[in-house]
């Protein structure tokens, strides 16, 4: 076949795709933490042992991967609640992880961990 009769598809290369990320603070909450809900604010119900996060302007539902900066360790959240405005942005946080999902990244004494967010 003659490149004349490749079809511009064929001809045409991938585009790369590119990857959204964010750098910042995260932190953790449970079901013990003062003024948590017992709903998110997506209307699930609360547990502080599943893989999810609380994030402001990202879709419900949408999968973010969350690396420890310090440590390389990585996990796969789901957003689902949005968190309390006055801790999330005015301390300058992008994350709340579940107390489980910040388990796996570090222990919960350290409080507060610096990450790289990428949307999924």
């Amino acid at each position: 076949m003659l490149a004349s009769q490749l079809s511009k598809a064929e001809k045409a290369e991938p585009v790369p795709s590119k990857r959204q990320i964010r750098l910042g603070k995260a932190s953790w909450y449970s079901r013990h933490s003062p003024g948590i809900n017992r709903h998110t604010a997506n209307r699930e119900v609360f547990d502080d042992t599943a893989l999810t996060c609380a994030m402001w302007k990202v879709r419900f539902n949408q999968k973010v991967r969350v690396t420890n900066k310090d440590t390389g360790e990585s996990i796969i959240v789901r957003v689902n609640d949005r968190g309390p405005h006055k801790r999330l942005v005015n301390q300058g946080r992008i994350i709340d992880l579940t107390e489980r999902a910040f388990r796996e990244l570090s222990p919960t004494r350290q409080g507060l961990i610096n990450v790289e967010i990428e949307l999924l």
